[in-house]
């Protein structure tokens, strides 16, 4: 075996360890970051931990990608078992759940874009569309988000019953509600549109201002507000 394709013999300054604690982990390259998660590369093929990382990171294209691959996915890399899988799908969750940290009750949503920074990456590691609807007091104070469903938005999915029904009991003045599209493309489809107009039309019976519909893609977000639809 070429023992210089372990961590441990290269340079001590070249060493990801060392490097974040001498420079701090922003000094760190993406796969650097992620070989500290992985520990060891792959003896067969006598690569290091940090080449590992950069082949997940050309597997996977980059790091959202990654976060979203599956078990499965992952354990096709050469070196890559279920337990690294589990320790990367471990870290990503605990980054998604770092982000929420920061949306909490009393939390004010003046704009789409407001939504989008808050939201973008809650849907991270998600392959299917989720939908959440946001309940906000009359001051636009967050008071909490409820995820509605999981999949392909259909009226059978998103129903006015089962979103309205959370609205009245928490009280909320009003909602907006958001969701993803894993393909990156936040354009909205003919089902993203109609199902808006039917819980608008739910919420003016109510006496509930459905503020916008927010569908955020990988770098992008589209405010149908702000495209005609409310």
């Amino acid at each position: 075996m070429n023992r210089m394709h372990r961590i441990k013999d290269w340079p001590e300054g070249d060493r990801p360890r060392e490097k974040l604690l001498q420079r701090g982990a922003e000094a760190l390259s993406d796969a650097e970051l992620l070989a500290l998660i992985l520990r060891t590369g792959d003896a067969g093929s006598k690569t290091s931990a940090v080449d590992q990382g950069r082949l997940l990171l050309h597997q996977f294209n980059n790091l959202p990608q990654l976060a979203r691959a599956t078990t499965t996915e992952l354990c096709t890399i050469s070196g890559i078992g279920p337990a690294k899988s589990a320790e990367l799908h471990a870290v990503f969750e605990l980054a998604r759940r770092l982000s929420d940290h920061s949306l909490q009750p009393g939390s004010v949503f003046t704009s789409a874009d407001a939504v989008f920074q808050r939201y973008r990456n809650r849907f991270l590691n998600h392959n299917k569309e989720v939908f959440l609807a946001l309940l906000l007091d009359a001051k636009n104070r967050l008071i909490k988000d409820i995820r509605i469903s999981e999949g392909s938005l259909t009226a059978s999915i998103v129903h006015p019953r089962e979103v309205f029904s959370a609205v009245v009991r928490e009280s909320a003045a009003s909602v907006l509600f958001v969701h993803n599209h894993p393909s990156g493309d936040p354009s909205p489809s003919p089902e993203d549109i109609a199902i808006t107009k039917r819980l608008h039309e739910a919420g003016t019976i109510l006496g509930v201002r459905v503020l916008d519909h927010i569908i955020i893609g990988r770098d992008s977000y589209i405010s149908l507000a702000d495209k005609g639809h409310l």
